[in-house]
C-alpha cells in the first residue's frame, strides 16, 4: 500500500466525502418537467389533507390523539418531500437542460425558476395553500417554456388528480 493511499484513507475517515446525486450529467438528453408538476400537485393535495384534518376534541383519547398526530406528521412529511423533489427537478432543468439561448429567448425564465424555488421552500416551511398554488403556477410556466424550446406545442388541461388543478402536457398531433 502506498503512502499516498494510506494518507488518503486516513483523511477519508476524518472528513469523509459527501454523497452527491445527479440526474446523469452525461448529458443523456432525457428531460421532462412532468415530475415537477406531479410533485407540485402532491404538495397541494397534502395541504388539503392537513387542512381537512378534523380538530381534536378537548376530551380526545390517546388513540385519537395518536391517529391525528400520525396523520399530520405523515402528510407534512410527504408535502415536504414533494416540495424538495419539485426543487430537485427544477434544478436539473435549470442546470442541465436550459442553455443561454433559452434564457435569451425567454428572459422571464430566470425569475420563474427563482419564484418556483422560493415557493417550494415556503411550501415546505408552512401549511400554505397560496405558496403551493404559486409553486404549481411557476412549474406550469416552466413546463410551457421547456416544451417551447423543443418546438412542441402544449396544452393546459384540468388534471385527473384530486387537486383538480391544471397540468401542462405536450400536444399530441
Amino acid at each position: 500500500m502506498s503512502i499516498l493511499y494510506s494518507v488518503l484513507k486516513v483523511a477519508d475517515k476524518i472528513a469523509p466525502a459527501r454523497k452527491v446525486y445527479a440526474h446523469c450529467d452525461i448529458p443523456c438528453g432525457i428531460y421532462d418537467p412532468h415530475l415537477a408538476q406531479l410533485s407540485a400537485h402532491t404538495v397541494i393535495r397534502m395541504v388539503h389533507f392537513i387542512n381537512d384534518l378534523p380538530k381534536l376534541p378537548p376530551d380526545a383519547t390517546t388513540p385519537q390523539m395518536q391517529e391525528y398526530h400520525n396523520k399530520y406528521a405523515r402528510y407534512t412529511q410527504v408535502k415536504e418531500q414533494h416540495a424538495e423533489l419539485c426543487k430537485h427537478e427544477i434544478r436539473i432543468l435549470w442546470g442541465d437542460y436550459f442553455k443561454p439561448e433559452h434564457t435569451q429567448k425567454f428572459p422571464q425564465l430566470h425569475d420563474l425558476v427563482w419564484k418556483a424555488m422560493k415557493a417550494a421552500s415556503k411550501a415546505k416551511q408552512e401549511v400554505n395553500m397560496q405558496a403551493s398554488e404559486d409553486l404549481l403556477k411557476a412549474v406550469e410556466e416552466i413546463a410551457e417554456i421547456f416544451w417551447k424550446t423543443k418546438n412542441v406545442e402544449t396544452v393546459r388541461t384540468k388534471s385527473f388528480y384530486p387537486t383538480e388543478r391544471e397540468i401542462v402536457y405536450p400536444k399530441v398531433k
